[in-house]
């Protein structure tokens, strides 16, 4: 399984409000790409954030994100329910976060993550850190390292691991 915190992750962390209390959060097209290729594989994709929008409700409807989690100060309750669900270990689990409120869930899943422009505290947890930033193919670097360190890239992506 593999797990997304969305601002600062998924999005460039800024957040876009207009004069009607509309919400605006841009997402990068390859991020998305690579969750489909993970839901190819197989690989159960999960969002947990301590926001709320419609936006991201919308955004995971578009990419097959059935497990999102919203308003989530405390991810871990949260995280503990998906184990159970799918019956996963901790080292089952590939967690990125950008924050200090991502802390519990980097430190305790199997490979945890971070953008090149997360807060210092989430990156000295993180086992990989993106040459990217959130939002801005940090998460699709992420996707591409697990899919080729399991041995799913060529049946998902086309191409050959050569």
């Amino acid at each position: 399984m593999v797990i997304f915190d969305v601002d600062g992750v998924l999005t460039d962390g800024s957040i876009i409000l207009d004069d009607e209390g509309n919400e605006f959060k841009i997402f990068n097209v390859r991020d998305g790409h690579g969750i489909k290729m993970l839901n190819k594989a197989g690989i159960k994709v999960a969002i947990i954030t301590g926001r709320k929008s419609r936006v991201v409700e919308r955004r995971a409807d578009e990419l097959g994100i059935k497990d999102v989690f919203q308003g989530i100060f405390k991810k871990t309750s949260v995280y503990e329910s998906l184990l159970q669900k799918y019956n996963c270990s901790d080292e089952e689990v590939a967690y990125m976060g950008d924050d200090i409120v991502d802390l519990e869930l980097l430190k305790r899943v199997g490979l945890s993550a971070a953008p090149s422009d997360a807060d210092e505290g989430a990156k000295k947890w993180a086992a990989f850190i993106s040459t990217k930033k959130g939002g801005r193919g940090a998460a699709r670097e992420f996707i591409d390292l697990i899919l080729r360190s399991s041995g799913f890239w060529g049946s998902v992506s086309g191409e050959s691991i050569d």
